[in-house]
């Protein structure tokens, strides 16, 4: 089969859903969705650690809060979290400020204090180490991975990872603004999963 020109996108680039948290000024817990979030090695001081690379579009409260305090939760969005996670990705903290009237269930970090969701499967606890701006309102973040938390069927190495990955059961995007399952499942267009709670 032949190969045509595509449009720039990232259509064939799925990627997982995270939840990103921090406490605003307040003690409120803060969460915004976020998908440009991948591994990485970085310096720290003198250290050589295991580091991810956020990358956040547009300026918006979850950035303001990461820059403030230079850490943050991201916690691995799954089907049972979708509707929270939409609603949190579809509606701006600066503009509706009871956007955390919804909550998950809520418990500290064990290294950081930034919120984690015991719902989530997975938990990072990151300390930014570098912001590099790459484009107008598009920042990308270096952190070091501080601890992590894992359901503990998740963390049973002797089961094949594929079954631990699709235990998680992580909800991807990619192109065309639409949520999948890890097994390519369509779940739902940006904006549907969380409706019900906007209003």
């Amino acid at each position: 089969m032949g190969k045509m020109k595509g449009r720039l996108g990232n259509d064939f680039c799925p990627q997982p859903l995270f939840l990103y948290g921090n406490y605003q000024a307040d003690g409120t817990p803060h969460f915004g969705l976020f998908c440009w979030f991948s591994y990485c090695s970085l310096q720290d001081g003198e250290e050589e650690a295991l580091g991810v690379m956020a990358c956040i579009g547009e300026e918006k409260l979850t950035k303001d809060l990461i820059r403030e305090q230079g850490m943050f939760s991201a916690n691995l969005v799954t089907r049972p979290l979708l509707p929270l996670a939409d609603y949190y990705g579809t509606t701006s903290g600066r503009e509706f400020p009871d956007k955390m009237r919804r909550l998950p269930t809520v418990e500290p970090g064990q290294m950081l204090h930034v919120p984690t969701i015991v719902e989530s499967p997975v938990s990072f606890e990151l300390k930014v180490v570098e912001e590099r701006r790459l484009a107008a309102g598009s920042g990308l973040f270096l952190c070091r991975v501080c601890n992590v938390m894992v359901e503990e069927g998740l963390a049973d190495s002797s089961l094949p990872f594929i079954q631990r990955l699709h235990k998680a059961d992580p909800v991807i995007t990619a192109g065309e603004a639409r949520y999948a399952s890890i097994s390519g499942e369509d779940l739902d267009a940006w904006g549907e999963p969380g409706a019900a709670l906007r209003q």
